[in-house]
């Protein structure tokens, strides 16, 4: 009964002390390994991939909007250059050697009443030779002011002409050099107007031209009624003469 006692207590002893060694032996809890799960690690990868992908996304998205938006601002910019106070000023002086034409007047009421006392259609009452030569040198002299308004007309074109090469350079220049569409527009804009001030000074070179025509073919058919008054009146009646 003894021995079993002491066998067992011997056995309980051994276990307790297999028990401690195991215990001093084992690492601190603090200082245990992490287990590495390679599936969990490779879906968060993943995730953090996707996640990044859509901030890129984002950024380039707003520079793209930036762009768009200073493109915009581009093709809204005006074009800071004017060529209309130039072709303004260049028609300016035509319309002024125009309004100052001697003779007969580009006015239409003025140049009915004018026709009427320079050019009659026949004569009321017989004019005098001296009559009849004062208006045939009054006519004379308003064919050639008209003939010399044409020439200063075309003088005129010319400096004008010689102004616009500059012009024409410039805005060319200002066309070529756009940032926007705007600029672009507008600097096209002003090369019509410049064709069209072109073609206007045109329309009042031959405007010029066929008055100073009209105005003599005028004079010579009026010379010619003229001619034919002084011969009736020369001739008179027929009876000047008698072989009485």
């Amino acid at each position: 009964m003894m021995m079993r006692k002491t066998l067992a207590a011997l056995r309980l002893s051994a276990a307790l002390g297999l028990t401690l060694v195991a215990a001093l032996d084992a690492p601190p809890a603090r200082a245990q390994l992490m287990v590495f799960d390679p599936s969990n690690y490779a879906q968060n990868v993943l995730t953090a991939a996707r996640a990044l992908e859509q901030i890129n996304n984002q950024i380039k998205s707003l520079q793209n909007e930036a762009a768009m938006l200073e493109n915009m601002a581009k093709h809204l910019q005006r074009l800071d250059f004017s060529s209309l106070g130039q072709m303004t000023t260049a028609l300016g002086r035509i319309d002024g050697l125009m309004s100052q034409a001697e003779g007969l007047s580009f006015d239409i009421a003025r140049l009915d009443s004018q026709w009427r006392a320079q050019y009659p259609a026949s004569y009321d009452t017989p004019p005098s030779t001296n009559d009849l030569a004062r208006a045939a040198r009054e006519r004379w002299q308003d064919a050639m002011s008209a003939f010399r308004e044409t020439m200063r007309v075309q003088s005129q074109i010319v400096e004008n002409v010689r102004g616009d090469q500059q012009l024409l350079g410039d805005l060319v220049n200002q066309s070529q050099g756009a940032v926007g569409a705007l600029q672009a527009s507008q600097a096209m804009n002003q090369l019509v107007a410049l064709s069209t001030k072109q073609q206007m000074q045109i329309q009042n070179l031959m405007a010029a031209h066929y008055r100073a025509e009209a105005q003599d073919l005028a004079r010579k058919a009026q010379s010619e009624e003229a001619a034919r008054e002084t011969t009736k009146r020369f001739l008179g009646n027929g009876k000047a003469y008698s072989s009485n």
